[in-house]
């Protein structure tokens, strides 16, 4: 489940970067909830196909985080809602800037 939620987050962010066929079966996997045969049936391709486009998205949604990191600095900047020090916030502020 932890995976669904990490990667369905990563592909809202970076779907835009993602070719239009790609974008389709992502979504239809991780979104929709669909299974390999059931996208391979509706677009007319093997499931090992679909899932070989799954993989490859995958990887590169995460090479595209590993560099810019926009999940990794979204999740830090959410957690500093929860700090009351002002002090402690900026100190935090700093270091997802300084990365």
């Amino acid at each position: 489940m932890e995976k669904f939620i990490y990667y369905n987050n990563l592909f809202i962010i970076y779907k835009d970067l993602l070719t239009v066929k790609n974008k389709e079966i992502f979504s239809y996997y991780y979104e929709d909830n669909l299974s390999l045969q059931e996208i391979g049936d509706m677009l007319n391709v093997s499931k090992s196909y679909v899932g070989h486009v799954i993989k490859t998205c995958e990887k590169k949604l995460n090479d595209l985080e590993s560099k810019l990191k926009i999940y990794h600095n979204k999740q830090k900047l959410n957690a500093l809602l929860e700090y009351d020090n002002i002090i402690k916030i900026k100190e935090e502020l700093k270091k997802i800037l300084d990365f």
